[in-house]
Parts: structure tokens; sequence; C-alpha cells
């Protein structure tokens, strides 16, 4: 027992002498800050724009600016006079009362062009808080283990909380100088000019494609939608790899990189497996069918080309999450790691239905699609990168006459139509001709059959149903069924065919 107590003894004496830390914070440059705007009022919209009331640390002081700002929006003068009437006159401030408090810091106010540096390094501070608040309840939460809250869910929530910091903890954000959004136009145009195509966004690899849209545009939300056996899947592919492929990094004056061409691509799956998907971006760049991978019925030949394939293929940036049924809040946390990590410049989801929504849905599953796709908008937003996000499209496609998709198709599946930037509809009229196949060569409408196959065989049309900033129209492509290959078409005489 001597021994424990003389072990604890020390124990005991350092934590007696241990100094508890205080939040970081810096009551000078509060009052400093205040007083200003209490001599003179233009220097609360110096600040106003990024510094809230909870940004400061004294409760006294955060009432006095809310006070403050109330006062200067209705248009009238906020000074110690008009400030004291909404404070209470009893309170005190050591030995000075409230009044006696104000009006000393209208007479140690600093100069107005120093406000904002004030304003901001209270900002700065009021981040770290918060990023001490975080670090607390991170701890807290993984001691108490809640039932409700498993580890993984935990590691979601404080990369939303940190990414959310990251994002909003700037002092970018407000207007804009006409100036300031024309030098941006011109920056635009001249990466476009710099950029192979000479495009404003990301080039998708189909020239046709990129022709009518301009590429990819940052924080738009791209619906690719169509019926089952389309090739929604394969075009998604094609473009997410060729984009990876293209990939050419440019190093910025901070030392970070930014893809001058193509960029890194991240896959959500939540249909097929990596190695399904593997296997048809190797099937389209080695013009080795898909389904001889799959049962081994391959030459030498063909498997040096897959090798050869595979091994150039290690270097593309293309990321494969394949979680099936994937809720929009992992998505998003997923996403942000993978931004943080290693990049990201396009995300692909395939597809929409395989999601699921917060349970504050309930059953009503046209509100669920609705919370993904606009959570599918915002995060495309926050991240700065076009998101492809892959629909069905229901029934009803089928009991019509003219197979064709249209805008109507998407209008039972939630707000996918209203929070889509681009809507694209795959469509190929080969699937539906082939069909209806005539069972005797001798019919006579199998001639008609004939030439109608020939007419469409290994052709699909990209309808552009919506595009917020071109036109819209329809896109002929050709389409290699054995390789799930989307390319241009390499004969002229298929314009006659586009709208």
């Amino acid at each position: 027992m001597n021994d424990a107590a003389r072990k604890l003894a020390p124990l005991a004496k350092d934590q007696a002498e241990q100094h508890y830390r205080e939040a970081p914070n810096n009551l000078e440059a509060e009052q400093a800050l205040l007083g200003a705007i209490l001599v003179n009022n233009d220097a609360y919209y110096r600040v106003s724009d990024f510094l809230k009331p909870v940004h400061l640390y004294e409760p006294l002081h955060r009432r006095i600016f809310e006070i403050a700002g109330e006062i200067i929006r209705m248009g009238k003068t906020a000074n110690p006079v008009t400030v004291k009437t909404f404070l209470k006159a009893d309170d005190k401030v050591g030995d000075l009362t409230v009044a006696q408090y104000l009006a000393r810091l209208a007479a140690e106010a600093v100069s107005i062009i120093n406000a904002e540096d004030y304003g901001r390094a209270i900002y700065d501070l009021a981040l770290r808080r918060s990023l001490i608040t975080i670090g607390e309840d991170m701890v807290n939460i993984a001691y108490d283990a809640p039932l409700d809250m498993p580890p993984q869910n935990q590691i979601e929530d404080a990369e939303r909380r940190l990414f959310e910091l990251a994002e909003t903890g700037r002092y970018d954000g407000g207007f804009q100088s006409f100036n300031d959004a024309v030098a941006l136009a011109i920056d635009m145009a001249g990466q476009a000019f710099e950029r192979d195509g000479h495009l404003s966004g990301i080039s998708t690899g189909i020239h046709s494609l990129d022709s009518k849209m301009g590429g990819l545009q940052r924080s738009d939300l791209i619906i690719l939608a169509g019926r089952p056996g389309m090739g929604k899947t394969s075009l998604a592919t094609n473009i997410a790899y060729n984009i990876a492929a293209s990939y050419d990094p440019e190093v910025q004056p901070d030392g970070s990189f930014k893809a001058k061409n193509g960029g890194v691509v991240g896959f959500y799956s939540l249909e097929m497996s990596s190695e399904q998907l593997a296997t048809r971006i190797i099937s389209e760049q080695t013009e080795v069918s898909s389904s001889k991978i799959r049962r081994g019925e391959i030459s030498e030949a063909d498997f040096e080309k897959l090798v050869a394939c595979s091994q150039m293929m290690q270097k593309v940036p293309l990321y494969i999450d394949q979680t099936g049924g994937i809720s929009i809040a992992q998505l998003a946390a997923r996403a942000r790691r993978l931004k943080r990590q290693r990049g990201l410049d396009v995300l692909v989801v395939d597809y929409i239905q395989l999601m699921t929504g917060s349970k504050k849905s309930g059953e009503n599953r046209v509100q669920e699609i609705t919370e993904i796709t606009t959570g599918l908008k915002a995060l495309g937003k926050e991240l700065n990168v076009p998101i492809i996000a892959l629909s069905q499209l229901s029934r009803a496609v089928e009991s019509r006459e003219d197979k064709r998709p249209q805008l109507s198709d998407l209008r039972e599946l939630g707000s996918i139509e209203q929070d889509a930037d681009v809507v694209l509809f795959v469509f190929r009229e080969e699937y539906y001709v082939k069909n209806v196949e005539p069972r005797d060569e001798f019919d006579p409408k199998y001639e008609e059959w004939k030439m109608q196959m020939e007419k469409v065989k290994g052709t699909a049309d990209v309808i552009i149903a919506k595009q917020r900033h071109g036109p819209t129209g329809t896109v002929k492509l050709a389409f290699q069924s054995e390789f799930t290959r989307f390319s241009d078409l390499a004969d002229p005489s298929f314009t006659q065919y586009e709208h």
C-alpha cells in the first residue's frame, strides 16, 4: 500500500498544479471592433457579411453586436446612447455599469480601417473554438458508444461537420463586383482556349456530345435516364473512363494540383460490382467481348491485350465505390473524403433508385427520391464538381407507340426534372426493332423489318431534353454492344438523322 501511495502522491500533486486551458478568444479585439462600430456605423458593414453575434466570445459583446446590427439595419444610428436602452441597466462589467462600459468602448475605439482585420481575427478564433467543440464531441460520443450511432456514422458526422467548417470558414462570401465577375469569365474562357477541344467544361471524350454541351460544367447535376437495356451504365462508364484516362494535372502556386484536362473520377456503382465494371472497361478498351472474358473464351493474344490494358489502367485516377443501398449522407461523406485525399473532378452515381434517403421520408418513395436529387445537387455545388446521376424510367414509356423518352417521364419520380441542370435520355431504337423481328423470313413484313434494322443497327440516340446553359436536341452515336462502347459515328452520312 505504501508503494502505491508513493506512486499516487506525485500524480495528485501534478493534477493540483495543472491549469485548465481557456478556449481561444481575444476580448481586446472584440472591444476594439465594437468601439469602432459605435463610433462609425460603417464599420459594421465591413464585417457583417461574415461575422455573426455567435462568433464573439463574451456574451455581453454578442448582445451589443446583435443590438447594434439590428439598429443599423433599420436605418438608425447605433451609439452608446441608443444601444444602452436595449440592455439591462443594472448589469455590471467589473466596476462599470453597462452605460459606462459602452462609453468606454466608444472612447477607446480603433480606426474604421482596422475594423475588418479585427473582425477576421475574432472569426478565426471562433473557428478554432468550433474545432475544439467537434473534437470534444467526437471523444465524448466515442466513450459513450450510443446504440443509435455506430462508429461509422460518427466518422461520417465528424467529416460532414469538419467539411462544413472548412467551406463556411471563409471571408469571401457575399456580393462580387462586376469587374471580378468579368475577370472570372475571362479566366474561364482562357482555360477553355488552352484545354483540349476548347471546352468550358470537362470533355466527355465523345466529341459530338461535347459540341452540344460544351463538356461537363462544374456544379451541374446531369441526369442520365433511360429504360433498362438502353446502355445508361455503358455510356456513364465510357465517359468516366475517358475523363480519368485523359487526366493531366497542373501544379498550382500553392503546391496543389488542378486538372488541365480530364480529371479524377469517383464512381458509385450501386448495381454492379467493381469487377464487373472493370470488365466492361477492359472490354471497351481492348475490343475483346466482355461475355468472352467472363466465360474464359479468349485466345493467348486476347489475354496479352488484357494484361497490357490492365497495366495501363492502374495509373488511371478512377475510384469505384460498390456499396449497395448507400444513403445520400454516406455518399456525400465519402465524396468529401475522396476530394480531400485524392482530389475529385467528376462524380458518377449508378443509379438514383438504388440509393436510400433518410428515415424522415418514411414510406413515400417520391419524397425519398426528391431528397436524394436535392442532396446530389447541393453536393455538386459544395464540391464544385459535375455529378452524373443515372435514373431508371417507368414502364409508361413501353406503353406508348413512340418509345422515345420525354421529360414528362421523369415527373412521377420526384423533383428529378427540377433539380437537374441537364437531362440526357439514352435511346436505342435497335433494341425495340430487334424485338419485333418476324418469325418467318418469308413474311411480307420481313424485308421492311430488315431495312429498318439496317438503318438503326449499331446506333444510339442521346437526347438532350434539358440544358440550362445550352441547346437541346439529339446526338447520334455509334454503339457496339459486344464491347459496351459508345463513340462518335465515323460515317458522316449518319448526320442526316441528327435533330
